[in-house]
């Protein structure tokens, strides 16, 4: 493969910063149009945004983002909402883990491209679920891919939000062919499942990762519509739950949950791990972890 991919490495990363964009004015919108109910007399949250940089080891530029995140609003708790692109040499350790996956070339020639958007949610409100999404793209000079998806973690599960946010998924990738939403909502089935507790994450979602048909404007085009349905499957659940009266046992349910998933991210999230071996700023790859959880 010698096209180092760069009006397609533009586009990708163009577009994982409008999404970033969309996402953040929607979520300040949450926060002022949340007028009745717990924690309305607050003053509605705003996101912080801080630039973040990554260095080579020899000091030159290896790229970098930005984090968002809102603290102590009146919907969400925490929310970070990140965009990164990042490029430069894999370390041994990223080498090999990469050769293991089957990743053609990558000892010889380590060089690499990332760019995405990471997303998690962490709610006031117990009856709002808490919620994550990331999509990116990957390339090497021998290989590229896309991957990610986005899952509900309710800490206290409602049927009917469940059935939404997976039917407005599937509404989104059945244009990609019908068999897409069953094989996705199994592999994000499978890969937020936390072994040492023998349960899943949450209630699921979709997830991909190493996806490579050949064709990149198809791939592409799916892992769009992977975030456009992401707003139209979250927000309507958080419009119907933010108003909720809780008890104190709700909020212990949605505190031992919190550390349900900060366990799962500090073990077996790839992307966690990836970041933090590429010496991204440690902040921004654990902004996903909750501001408050307990282990009971």
């Amino acid at each position: 493969m010698t096209d180092d991919f760069t009006e397609r490495k533009a586009r990708a990363s163009g577009w994982f910063r409008r999404l970033r964009d969309d996402i953040v004015t929607a979520f300040e919108g949450l926060e002022d149009s949340h007028a009745d109910g717990p924690f309305a007399d607050l003053p509605p949250g705003r996101f912080d945004v801080t630039p973040t940089v990554r260095s080579a080891d020899d000091g030159s530029d290896a790229g970098g983002g930005l984090m968002s995140v809102m603290r102590g609003g009146r919907v969400f708790e925490k929310v970070g909402v990140n965009v990164s692109t990042v490029y430069g040499s894999l370390g041994s350790a990223a080498q090999k883990s990469m050769a293991a996956r089957g990743v053609p070339g990558i000892e010889s020639d380590p060089r690499f491209w990332a760019s995405g958007i990471s997303l998690v949610a962490h709610m006031r409100n117990p009856h709002v679920p808490a919620v994550h999404m990331n999509t990116r793209m990957f390339w090497t000079p021998n290989a590229w891919w896309f991957g990610g998806g986005s899952d509900l973690n309710p800490c206290l599960e409602y049927d009917a939000d469940t059935a939404h946010f997976h039917a407005t998924q599937k509404a989104h990738l059945d244009p990609h062919g019908a068999d897409l939403y069953p094989a996705l909502k199994a592999w994000a089935d499978e890969y937020f499942y936390i072994p040492h507790r023998k349960r899943a994450r949450g209630v699921g979602g979709v997830f991909m990762d190493d996806r490579n048909t050949g064709d990149w404007e198809t791939d592409f085009a799916l892992t769009q519509d992977i975030g456009r349905a992401f707003l139209p499957a979250y927000v309507p659940l958080v419009e119907t739950r933010r108003t909720q009266a809780f008890t104190e046992a709700d909020k212990d349910a949605q505190l031992v949950h919190r550390g349900l998933y900060a366990e799962y991210n500090l073990v077996y999230d790839r992307g966690t791990k990836f970041g933090l071996a590429t010496g991204h700023d440690p902040d921004a790859v654990l902004m996903s972890l909750p501001p408050l959880a307990k282990w009971a």
